[in-house]
């Protein structure tokens, strides 16, 4: 008992418990709204407990009217016999409904508030999670939650109300049966201590190596091709298999020390259950008891045994809920990304709605969270009816530049402004807002890589704009020089684009991306590489269409190629940490060089 004592003191300190603690409150914050059922399920529970002490008792005077020892109506007790049992059954399915019920609607609610937590997290941080491990910890612990909700705090109330009323009854008829309910309980203490810190370690194991091989399937099976055309096929299976064997091997040493817990307590169980028929049989012949409560008892033993087993089982299950939460707690407390500014940007976009929105930065500074500085009192204007050009060597900040306007990445130091109207207008205006992930809803977006979603392409398009009528779909497309081949295909606007553009050729896609971009009407477009897969020719007039365009879009677009530079109003190459603007001279000369 001392060293019980030692332990759970030892963990306190750790700070272990207060943590379960806080996970477990975690948790209930989603059961909590279901609390009715909840409290409903516990008092189910509770009667039947109830219905099983009084099946406990008729049975004793069924026994005791077939051996003679008691006389009364043997039919009509039979017939409560099988109407308790009935009851009992009832009683049990409607538990299971209950418990379904409570766990698909946790079940959801934990999975639609993480999903909506997760995409308005802080971007920079989440990217220190891979996607496998996100989607672990979004499928498999919320699920492991939802499903174990009513098997920590109702089972609980249950279980002691059915261990402490069991031992009332006994002690009530025979207290000297009790003691073989406690038998066991020593074994039960003494083991609980190694397995919870086994338990905690292998389930962190476990979920740490779940979502391992959930990011290895995800990759994989996201780049086939590549895998394919490297003929890393064998690579990548016997590189499964290795991570199968991990995770078999893992499993199984926790496994060999269950199943030795199990079979010690079993041997216990059984020793018990021994010791208690030993007992019932002297205390049947010395004429104590009569056969009929000899069997009550050996029943009523085996629930309190059973409690006791059952009580001791929610310990691995609470660390199991408490690990899964932790995890999703892991995810959730990171910082938010801030749109409190959202009815301001409204009423500022409203303003300028007709002339443009620009964007100035000035002296801007932004360095990684590894410390690596990327920028250094960088400046950059933009304006309506413009087309700005980044350039610079890959890796030099192009894409860093485009996710700091586009606040997923916060900088450090200067200003990110929009302001309403041209340069000229803007030059002494002091209507501008500041950059935050409320403006985020002002621009148009095409980053590298293929981003067309499965579905058709008239579902791609109005993703970004739901009201968007078949004329419109199509001006998109007639702008970004997709329509030629769209027109000839057998659906048109309706054809199926499948998973990551499947269907359609690299540049097609790009086409039609720049089209969902320009459909959604923002006043600011920005292009990363999104014109890299085009012919010269077609990125041209894709450019020419957008400059022409009569909305007035302020376009910023990053290059490699320096042939699209000659339809741009500025360009600015990325040097020494700035943005510096280029004369027409050294345009000529990338162009040539080109």
């Amino acid at each position: 008992m001392g060293e019980k004592l030692k332990f759970f003191i030892g963990r306190i300190r750790e700070g272990r418990l207060q943590e379960m603690w806080k996970q477990t409150l975690w948790i209930y914050q989603y059961g909590r709204r279901y609390w009715l059922i909840m409290i409903f399920y516990t008092l189910l529970g509770m009667v039947s407990t109830v219905v099983v002490l009084l099946t406990s008792l008729v049975s004793r005077d069924l026994v005791d009217i077939i051996t003679g020892h008691q006389t009364g109506q043997i039919i009509a007790t039979f017939a409560m016999m099988i109407g308790l049992n009935v009851g009992t059954t009832l009683i049990s399915m409607a538990s299971d409904y209950i418990s379904s019920y409570l766990s698909m609607r946790v079940d959801a609610a934990i999975k639609s508030d993480i999903f909506s937590k997760i995409l308005v997290t802080d971007w920079e941080s989440l990217t220190n999670y891979h996607t496998g491990d996100l989607l672990t910890r979004w499928g498999s612990d919320a699920s492991s939650i939802s499903a174990g909700v009513l098997n920590f705090i109702p089972n609980l109330v249950i279980y002691v109300f059915r261990f402490v009323s069991a031992f009332v009854m006994v002690v009530y008829y025979d207290a000297s049966f009790a003691i073989f309910a406690f038998l066991g309980m020593p074994v039960s203490l003494l083991l609980s201590k190694k397995l919870m810190n086994r338990m905690v370690n292998n389930n962190k194991k476990s979920a740490a190596m779940s979502a391992k091989m959930s990011g290895f399937n995800q990759e994989t099976f996201s780049n086939i091709q590549t895998i394919k055309a490297f003929d890393l096929i064998r690579l990548y299976v016997d590189k499964l298999k290795a991570y199968q064997k991990e995770y078999i091997d893992m499993k199984l040493s926790f496994q060999k020390m269950s199943m030795g817990t199990s079979l010690l307590l079993s041997v216990v169980g059984m020793l018990v259950s021994y010791a208690a028929y030993g007992w019932g049989i002297y205390r049947v012949w010395s004429g104590g008891i009569s056969y009929g409560t000899m069997t009550m008892f050996l029943g009523l033993s085996g629930t309190l045994t059973g409690t006791l087993h059952n009580l001791t089982s929610l310990i691995p299950s609470a660390i199991g809920l408490t690990t899964s939460a932790g995890r999703l707690m892991d995810i959730v407390e990171m910082p938010r990304e801030d749109y409190s500014h959202d009815e301001e940007v409204d009423a500022f976009f409203k303003k300028y709605r007709g002339q443009g929105i620009g964007m100035v930065i000035r002296d801007m500074d932004y360095a990684y969270q590894t410390g690596n500085q990327v920028f250094h009192q960088a400046s950059l204007e933009a304006y309506p009816h413009e087309i700005i050009a980044l350039v610079g060597p890959s890796g030099e900040g192009k894409t860093t530049m485009l996710r700091v306007m586009l606040s997923l990445m916060q900088s450090q130091g200067g200003e990110a402004l929009l302001v309403g109207g041209n340069q000229m207008e803007s030059s002494g205006s002091t209507d501008k807002i500041t950059l935050t992930p409320s403006t985020r809803k002002l621009f148009s977006y095409v980053p590298q890589g293929n981003t067309m979603l499965s579905g058709t392409i008239a579902e791609n398009m109005r993703n970004v704009k739901p009201d968007a009528t078949d004329e419109e779909i199509i001006n998109a497309l007639e702008l970004a020089c997709a329509w030629d081949f769209v027109e000839k295909l057998p659906d048109g606007i309706n054809s199926v684009v499948k998973e990551r553009g499947g269907g359609f050729s690299e540049g097609q896609a790009q086409r039609l991306s720049i089209a969902r971009a320009l459909l959604r009407k923002s006043p600011l477009l920005l292009l990363d590489e999104a014109t890299s897969a085009l012919d010269v020719a077609t990125e041209r007039k894709v450019l020419k269409n957008i400059m022409h365009d009569s909305y007035p879009r302020t376009c910023i677009v990053t290059t490699h190629r320096p042939t699209v530079l000659e339809a741009c109003t500025r360009v600015y190459a990325i040097r020494d940490k700035k943005c510096v603007v280029l004369n027409q001279n050294e345009i000529n000369e990338m162009v040539r060089g080109f």
